[in-house]
């Protein structure tokens, strides 16, 4: 049996992309944005995202095309005899399933929301009210929570099993042009509103200042996390939408445009959310509440604003999706691959898996409320979410790099070969010291920063 192709080069780029792109890109980018400083920070972080991001990015998709295998199964096509790389291959499918645990959680917040927007549930209520739907009838309610991340998963299994041309490749492109469109039109609703050039200020004009006021340590710590976990590099996804791809582009280039297409989403979120702020006098520091309690409050003062929270909100539920949709391929792509299944198979055995090891994240924000597993105030998605942020995807980064770079791996030379196949931006020569020896101090510093994050608290 042959293995599945996608149809066209927008396909590979826009299910990149959709990998990469997912919730952090909404909330996270706009509050970190707003921690540390507004728009010095998006210069220091489009910067770490060039250094760091995109040439893990290129092996990454280097490994998957040249191997034509999924991440269980990839090293053992390119390894040299009698070395271990191949066990990252178990370690990055441990991770899929992590990730996939709590984010299909996440995802079907996403879809209450929606249906609580569209259907005017939540039209006319105050802040208090706004709050206590969020507390109360979205994470206090099991039953809803385990019911939302079941159609998650419903929609990830139908889609896969479709299979990759047919099934995942056009919904994605369907689904992230339509997140494009969106944003755009919610984006020029905010230039609109009246008070929002202060926000806008903020965001898009360097301050100096800022410097003093957080520190400058401080914002390039988070301007390389949020450059390092954007494009989701170190699980072997994108190794997965490599191994799909011809040998027609080359992979710096592809690597380029999909990371253009996740900071586009990442900074229009900033355009949609800092004018509103501005106009509205809401705490762009505010995290999940930005998005769940305080954007609602926003929507329902704002003209036809039950159709701009709806559309919000589709907006949220793609870019969840389109990471759901990812994963879920890679994990399918790496059971067929394990043990000889066919899609059918994987699809359901997975979906099925995947239900129940999602169950206890949803119940620990009410039944298993009371375990905390990081201390107080923690849940059981913290503690899913740090093994993956923390550990995970640095420490896989980790791994292809030095298996790209090293004799003992890969090697240098295969890596250049494969990447610069096809037409396209090429790694060069002067880029080899760089890519051997700093690159590698940077993820770890990264991991390192997580620790020293986690332990303190």
């Amino acid at each position: 049996m042959g293995r599945d192709k996608l149809g066209s080069r927008l396909g590979f780029i826009l299910l990149s992309a959709g990998c990469a792109i997912g919730i952090g890109n909404v909330w996270k980018f706009p509050y970190v944005v707003g921690q540390n400083g507004g728009g010095l920070f998006v210069l220091i972080y489009l910067f770490f995202l060039v250094i760091l991001g995109i040439p893990v990015l290129t092996m990454e998709f280097s490994i998957g095309r040249a191997a034509q295998k999924s991440p269980a199964k990839m090293y053992e096509q390119l390894e040299p005899k009698g070395s271990k790389w191949h066990l990252h291959g178990k370690v990055s499918l441990i991770g899929c399933y992590l990730l996939m645990m709590f984010y299909t959680t996440v995802a079907g917040w996403m879809l209450k929301f929606f249906v609580s927007t569209a259907s005017g549930e939540i039209v006319g209520m105050d802040t208090a009210a706004v709050e206590n739907h969020f507390n109360v009838d979205v994470l206090g309610d099991p039953v809803s929570l385990i019911v939302y991340m079941g159609i998650v998963v419903a929609i990830g299994v139908a889609v896969c099993l479709i299979g990759v041309q047919n099934g995942l490749e056009k919904v994605t492109k369907i689904m992230m042009l339509a997140l494009l469109a969106i944003m755009v039109v919610l984006a020029i609703n905010s230039f609109t509103m009246p008070g929002g050039a202060e926000g806008l200020s903020f965001y898009l004009l360097p301050d100096f200042s800022a410097i003093e006021k957080v520190g400058i340590t401080n914002i390039l710590v988070s301007a390389m996390n949020q450059a390092f976990f954007t494009l989701s590099i170190g699980m072997g996804s994108m190794a997965i939408f490599g191994s799909y791809i011809g040998k027609d582009r080359s992979l710096l280039g592809e690597s380029v445009n999909v990371a253009m297409l996740d900071t586009f989403v990442a900074v229009a979120s900033g355009l949609i959310i800092f004018p509103a702020c501005s106009a509205y006098g809401v705490d762009v520091t505010s995290g999940p509440k930005l998005l769940f309690i305080t954007l609602p409050n926003i929507f329902n003062n704002i003209p036809l604003g039950r159709l701009w929270g709806s559309l919000f909100f589709v907006f949220l539920s793609f870019a969840a999706l389109s990471t759901v949709l990812a994963v879920f391929e890679c994990i399918i792509a790496n059971t067929m691959d394990l043990w000889g299944l066919s899609r059918k198979k994987a699809c359901i055995i997975n979906g099925i898996l995947l239900f129940l090891l999602s169950v206890p994240c949803c119940l620990g924000f009410n039944v298993l409320g009371g375990f905390q597993p990081l201390g107080a105030g923690s849940t059981i998605l913290d503690l899913e979410d740090t093994a993956v942020s923390n550990f995970i995807l640095p420490l896989g980064s980790l791994v292809f790099i030095l298996f790209c770079v090293t004799k003992k791996g890969w090697g240098w030379d295969n890596f250049v070969n494969e990447a610069n196949t096809g037409k396209g931006l090429k790694i060069k020569k002067f880029m080899r010291g760089y890519m051997t020896y700093v690159l590698p101090v940077l993820v770890m510093f990264v991991f390192i920063m997580g620790l020293v994050g986690l332990v303190n608290g």
